[in-house]
């Protein structure tokens, strides 16, 4: 479980495939502090920590994560937004996010607001997942990267979040580019939520 603050951004500096599965070989700050089984984030997908070196770990995506997410677009030299575990004895300061990617979408539109930045995204819009939850609402949460976020302006398909300057320099967002494709999870309080009022409806 994370609340989608990320901590910072690790480099990939490796990439080995075994069948469908790829290993990935990343370097961060806190890398002394972590052990085999440890659940980090990397742009908001929970991986397993199956090795460690003195500055380096890596962690293993299998194909369906390869699939859902855009961590099978990744090359050595890549900024990967990381997140460990989160502690229950704190204060949950971003929302509830599982590190389980529903889908990507792709950034449409980057717009300077005189110190911060507003991002648009788009994604498939799916009728029979928005039922399910799979959608955003304005002032709801989203995770972006594993960046936990305030949803504005949402239309079917496209939402907007807004970008301060701290998140900005320390998230891989200062590396986005219309185009580039990034994880999304919607909020999973919505999630139930539908699917209570769908199970409320089937029994009526």
């Amino acid at each position: 479980m994370f609340s989608g603050i990320v901590e910072e951004y690790a480099t990939v500096v490796a990439l080995e495939k075994e069948q469908e599965n790829v290993h990935l070989t990343l370097s961060c700050s806190f890398v002394r502090e972590l052990k085999i089984d440890q659940s980090v984030s990397h742009n908001g997908v929970c991986l397993t920590v199956v090795g460690t070196t003195e500055d380096t770990y890596t962690v293993t995506a299998m194909k369906e994560t390869l699939e859902r997410s855009n961590l099978g677009l990744l090359e050595t030299g890549d900024k990967v937004n990381v997140e460990r575990s989160m502690m229950m004895n704190g204060r949950l300061d971003g929302h509830i996010v599982q590190g389980h990617v529903d889908q990507t979408a792709v950034c449409t539109d980057i717009r300077d607001a005189e110190g911060s930045w507003y991002y648009t995204f788009q994604y498939t819009f799916d009728k029979e997942m928005a039922q399910r939850g799979y959608f955003t609402v304005d002032k709801g949460s989203v995770t972006v990267n594993g960046v936990s976020l305030t949803v504005c302006n949402p239309t079917e398909d496209t939402f907007q979040v807004a970008i301060i300057p701290y998140t900005y320099e320390h998230t891989n967002f200062h590396t986005f580019r219309v185009g580039t494709v990034v994880n999304l999870e919607f909020d999973i309080i919505g999630k139930y939520i539908s699917r209570m009022i769908s199970l409320n409806g089937s029994v009526n």
